[in-house]
């Protein structure tokens, strides 16, 4: 691998050489641009404005642009003078929890090569220290004109820089979040859940570019004068409004994908209200009609007790009656 950069870690006083080198590589496939009819190459050309003619790479300079428009010519020698530490050394200037970083702060990633045989015994004690403190050490560099915020970490045996943006740099989520008020039930997070351990975990080294294999067939197709191979239509499934019923529909398929029997999703029973009165099973029906026979016999044999105490409760308000009448009859009187 060739190294981009060469400078040193700064550690304290310990001052250690090292290489800069890409750690990351892209696999996408790239076009160019061509004349429809005829298929010729279409080529960007750069012209000097003033001159109005077509200059050499070795004839382009850096040159920063005023408010007004004034072009300020940057040299190379310009940007090596300046006054920052940082220039040819990566600064460690804290060590903190890998947690601590934001992921959406992380940019380019770079490993670090020690620079020769002296750099070997501080370069290891750099890496078992991080290793040790499972933490991870913050730096500036410059890098490409500009100074950058990076990030060291331990990566099997070697030492990784991750480029880190600026806290600034980083937008506010502000206005992204729904402002509709939303209340997602118990049973809704329940099905969630189902389906995330349905999906289970994956081995990220199996994921692969489907996209970039499938354009590598095209181009192998159009170049052996073969059409093209024909995409498979993908399974439309029928548009479910209610949020239930698609998680449980996509539980049922993330199981039959892993060649598990889907059966059927049970839903939580519901919470029974304390107002509610428990049912009684079918078994209890006979002891019930035993107790209603029992209780008709014990009826049947206080009955004449009964009528007495009925006609005797009668008269006693037939008395009541008559003596409430007298008294509404007096009332109106006076």
């Amino acid at each position: 691998m060739r190294s981009i950069w060469n400078g040193a870690i700064s550690f304290g006083l310990v001052s250690i050489p090292i290489k800069l080198v890409n750690a990351t590589e892209s696999h996408s496939i790239s076009f160019r641009q061509i004349h429809t009819e005829d298929g010729g190459r279409v080529r960007y050309r750069k012209v000097c404005e003033l001159e109005d003619r077509e200059i050499s790479q070795a004839e382009i300079g850096k040159g920063y642009e005023d408010a007004d428009g004034t072009i300020i010519p940057i040299t190379d020698e310009d940007l090596a003078h300046l006054p920052l530490p940082t220039t040819k050394t990566i600064e460690i200037v804290a060590f903190v929890p890998g947690d601590r970083i934001d992921p959406l702060q992380m940019d380019a990633a770079y490993y670090l090569q020690a620079g020769g045989a002296p750099a070997a015994k501080p370069y290891t004690l750099l890496r078992e220290a991080l290793k040790r403190s499972k933490k991870v050490a913050i730096a500036k560099f410059a890098l490409r004109g500009r100074e950058r915020l990076g990030m060291l970490r331990v990566v099997e045996d070697a030492i990784a820089l991750h480029g880190l943006l600026w806290p600034d740099e980083v937008r506010a989520p502000e206005g992204l979040a729904p402002d509709t008020k939303v209340t997602v039930s118990d049973k809704e997070l329940d099905l969630a859940d189902a389906l995330m351990d349905t999906l289970g975990e994956i081995d990220l080294d199996e994921l692969h570019d489907e996209y970039r294999e499938a354009l590598e067939e095209v181009v192998a197709a159009k170049a052996a004068g073969e059409a093209p191979p024909e995409t498979p239509e993908r399974v439309k499934g029928g548009k479910v409004l209610d949020l239930m019923a698609a998680l449980e529909k996509s539980v049922r398929d993330a199981k039959e994908s892993r060649g598990e029997e889907s059966g059927e999703v049970t839903r939580l029973p519901q919470r029974k209200s304390a107002r509610a009165a428990p049912k009684q099973t079918g078994g209890k029906k006979s002891t019930s009609a035993t107790k209603k026979t029992a209780a008709a016999k014990k009826t049947t044999a206080k009955s004449s007790q009964g009528t007495k105490k009925t006609a005797s409760a009668k008269k006693a308000t037939g008395t009541k009656k008559t003596a409430a009448k007298k008294t509404t009859a007096r009332k109106r009187t006076a």
